[in-house]
């Protein structure tokens, strides 16, 4: 006799031929994981002789045949035929009864299960040609949620059985070339998690945008999972890194809707409602609970790449149950898309913007990938047929049905959405840029002709008009020739700081707070203290709408700055991460919002109030002490001990003094576990009296640029004397050499962190001789500069020898 059924805890991995990648890996956790704390809600498959049982009973494969023989899926109205047909087909065959009174046991006795006559399940299709190792056919079928009867579960069994054929499916297999009758199908029948009164979400044990490994990216929206997946909500993002266990950044997302249990008599078990303002504007989840997510998806990764025997990245689907408020995992499958390209070449796409040019739409950017296409705003799946390949599609959003279309373009937009919904995800996986969440991308966009896509500035991918020039880099890291001096990079932005984690390198010589205040922050943080008391009612407006899911202005900034600098330090986990204090001058601070109430007019801001003497003066060490504090949970809540302090524009001995008592009162002491102080060397001081500083600091960095205009008594900002600013002058390169001399002989380290050594391959010999502790230069320098320190090395070698 025939079983047609088998619950998950008698199904593990090598049930994939019966029951598909997806109920074996429910199974999988059932049994092998229930003891580490991971639930999985229970249920049972229908396996895939079900399905061939079905289909020869019916003579549905003759048909299928015949209909796909001759088929020209490039054809979009040709292809929604054929799968139109089949899938009537489908729909108006019958499940052979002896199938069908199994289908109903099993549900009866998972009902009994749970107490109920009746429970609720979700019923999704599981593939075998699921999560193969050279495609991913994931989430090409469909999935129905709230299913409370045994006749309505054998309805949406056999509308699992027609998703098999849904336009994109069939486009897939072609595109793969996999054979269509090859593809079998079991349907996974599992109890539901009442994410509709809680959260759910999606979760990956891997960056999706660079490939980065040791992170869990967490997507997550009130209600149940499904518009999450969709597109259309914006979701709330976090990132949990899992050496230390720490959340390392917050994204408040829209999360505008959410989808319950529709509990009226409508044929349709859920709805879609509004989701209240206060709710919209806090984060969806606890930091207690983004942390056990991050926790279980861990130990999931963990399990599957024991069990594979390599490293498995996963891509997991969880709930919060807003009953019995426990995660449950509701989906686990190996993620391809970044495991399959992990191949050693390094990809760097550079845009190169003419003067003047300035984004006309920004929204989120999926993938690093610039390009350049004509512009086809489609509101509609029936006007599909106008796109040629090479046009850029913008839409509202896209769903499965869109797929045909979107491998053709040279690049995606769509008004919403975010990092995990259905455009970013198969945009991924083709390679193509896309922007999402631009909110009015299909408006904005009317008119406009030919635009470049370019989602290599970080995690904001912006438009342009026009066509951009831009360069595509490709090497090897293994390719490029070992080096004897310390080679770090200077990294601006934390979003880049992942993809900057694997070129070659020492570490980060040099991350600027200024970056993370000014895009992250956007306030001046003594406007966030005191703005309430300022009677600037438009500015109170504009803080509050900033600071929306925080407890107080003074945790956001403290938050978001440590965010920032965490999202750095883990890029760069187990070497130096030299932070340096806000350096922003009076005139630059003052562009920050509120900024004009705190800030003095200077005639010259480059020599005037910045840097250290602004940390412990009476008008600043309330900002001076937000920063202090973000640092301390960097190291100390947040375990990247790897991060040292630098202070820049540090004049006298006295500077020196003040700051460090100021920084112990606030909670950072040198030396006091293990907290590292460097001086940025930028003013002449530094270098004369460098005995003097030498006893207060851990190490010196030099900064070039401040250097050279202080000693060569220049503005650099200004083009009337710019033909005499070089870094290379005889006097600058005498002080740089007197520092290096001096803190050697106190056993303080020294390196550099500006751009004349990649610039200048003669700047760069005179460091390499005189045994520079590090050189530390900008990313899109590192080809060059490691060339060039190559060759000072090898004929220095030659010259010994």
């Amino acid at each position: 006799m025939k079983n047609y059924t088998l619950f998950f805890n008698h199904i593990s991995l090598n049930n994939i031929p019966t029951v598909g990648g997806k109920n074996a890996s429910l199974g999988e956790m059932i049994n092998e994981m229930s003891s580490l704390g991971i639930n999985v809600p229970n249920g049972f498959a229908l396996k895939t002789n079900a399905y061939k049982e079905f289909l020869s009973i019916n003579k549905l494969a003759p048909i299928i045949k015949d209909t796909l023989s001759a088929l020209n899926v490039s054809n979009i109205t040709e292809l929604e035929s054929a799968g139109s047909l089949i899938r009537k087909a489908i729909l108006s065959s019958k499940i052979p009864l002896h199938i069908e009174m199994e289908i109903k046991q099993s549900y009866f006795k998972l009902s009994q299960q749970y107490g109920v006559n009746n429970v609720d399940v979700a019923v999704r299709s599981s593939s075998t040609a699921e999560d193969l190792p050279e495609a991913s056919f994931a989430g090409q079928q469909e999935s129905f949620l709230n299913i409370n009867s045994a006749e309505k579960l054998i309805l949406h069994i056999k509308k699992c059985y027609a998703s098999l054929f849904t336009n994109r499916a069939i486009s897939y297999r072609e595109a793969m070339n996999f054979n269509h009758m090859e593809a079998l199908i079991s349907v996974g029948v599992q109890k539901m998690v009442r994410t509709d009164k809680s959260t759910s979400g999606v979760a990956f044990s891997i960056d999706t945008e660079s490939g980065f490994k040791d992170v869990v990216l967490i997507n997550a929206c009130y209600g149940l999972g499904e518009l999450l997946v969709q597109g259309t909500i914006s979701p709330d993002e976090y990132l949990f890194f899992k050496p230390t266990k720490a959340i390392i950044e917050k994204k408040l997302g829209d999360k505008a809707k959410r989808m319950i249990y529709d509990g009226t008599k409508s044929e349709d078990p859920t709805k879609i409602v509004p989701v209240s303002k206060a709710k919209r504007d806090s984060f969806c989840l606890s930091d207690d609970q983004i942390k056990k997510i991050g926790n279980a998806v861990v130990k999931i990764e963990t399990h599957y790449s024991k069990k594979l025997n390599r490293w498995t990245p996963v891509d997991v689907e969880w709930g919060y149950d807003g009953i019995n408020n426990e995660l449950y995992i509701l989906q686990a499958r190996p993620e391809t898309i970044h495991s399959n390209k992990l191949n050693g070449a390094i990809v760097q796409y550079e845009i190169d913007k003419e003067e003047g040019v300035s984004p006309i739409l920004e929204g989120v950017a999926v993938g690093d990938r610039i390009g350049i296409g004509k512009v086809i705003v489609i509101n509609n799946l029936k006007d599909i047929s106008s796109f040629k390949p090479g046009n850029v599609l913008v839409t509202e959003m896209t769903d499965p049905d869109w797929e045909p279309i979107m491998k053709m373009a040279a690049g995606i937009i769509t008004n919403k959405g975010g990092r995990t919904c259905h455009a970013a995800i198969v945009s991924r996986e083709l390679g193509i840029p896309a922007i999402v969440g631009t909110k009015n991308g299909s408006t904005a966009l009317k008119g406009h002709k030919e635009v470049t896509i370019s989602c290599a500035e970080g995690e904001i991918g912006f438009v342009y008009k026009g066509k951009c020039k831009f360069k595509k880099s490709i090497f090897n890291a293994s390719d490029l020739p070992d080096i004897k001096t310390p080679l770090m990079l200077n990294v601006a932005s934390p979003d880049l700081a992942f993809k900057f984690s694997f070129l070659p390198n020492e570490g980060v010589g040099l991350a600027r707070e200024e970056f993370i205040i000014n895009n992250y922050i956007k306030v001046h943080p003594l406007a966030l203290l005191k703005h309430k008391s300022i009677g600037d009612s438009e500015l109170t407006h504009q803080i509050n709408k900033i600071t929306k899911g925080y407890s107080s202005e003074k945790e956001f900034f403290i938050t978001k700055l440590s965010h920032g600098i965490s999202k750095i330090a883990a890029a760069f986990y187990g070497k130096e991460v030299i932070v340096r204090f806000s350096d922003f001058k009076s005139n630059e601070y003052r562009n920050l919002l509120g900024g004009k109430y705190f800030e003095p007019e200077e005639e010259n801001p480059m020599i005037g109030w910045r840097g250290a003497s602004r940390y412990y003066s009476d008008e600043f060490k309330e900002a001076f002490e937000l920063e202090c504090l973000a640092i301390k949970k960097v190291r100390e809540e947040m375990g990247f001990t790897n991060v040292i302090v630098m202070i820049p524009f540090c004049r006298t001995i006295e500077d020196c003094e003040a700051v460090l008592s100021i920084m112990k009162e606030y909670g950072l002491e040198r030396g006091k576990q293990g907290l590292q102080v460097y001086l940025m060397a930028e003013i002449p001081s530094n270098f004369i009296l460098a005995d003097q500083f030498a006893p207060y600091v851990d190490g010196f960095s030099i900064g070039s640029n401040d250097l050279t205009q202080l000693t060569l008594g220049l503005d650099r900002d200004s083009h009337l004397v710019s033909h005499l600013y070089d870094e290379r002058n005889l006097a600058v390169k005498e002080l740089i050499k007197l520092l290096i001399v001096k803190a050697k002989n106190h056993g303080v380290k020294v390196g550099i962190c500006g751009q004349a050594p990649s610039d200048f391959p003669d700047f760069a010999q005179f460091l390499v001789e005189l045994e520079i502790g590090s050189i530390s230069v900008t990313p899109d320098s590192i080809l060059k500069t490691v060339s060039a320190i190559n060759k000072i090395e090898m004929r220095t070698l030659k010259k010994v020898s």
